[in-house]
């Protein structure tokens, strides 16, 4: 939540010369399936990512992970 906060107010600029050069790797072959949400829960979705500092893809893949590992538990 404070994250998303402080760069809504600060710009990367002001601290370019603490930054330190890294290396990663891109999955180009990451899929994503898109699935229709009613725009009500779509809007209250929005506004909890937000409230955590958080995307609503984010949000939702987490929330489908902890499911999915719940429903396994149980099975």
């Amino acid at each position: 939540h404070e994250i998303g906060e402080f760069w809504d107010s600060h710009d990367l600029s002001e601290f370019w010369e603490q930054t330190k050069p890294v290396e990663f790797e891109i999955d180009i072959h990451a899929q994503s399936m898109y699935y229709p949400i009613d725009i009500k829960l779509s809007n209250n979705i929005v506004k909890l990512a937000k409230k955590r500092g958080i995307s609503p893809e984010t949000l939702i893949n987490l929330w489908i992970y902890e499911k999915i590992r719940q429903e396994k538990e149980t099975a």
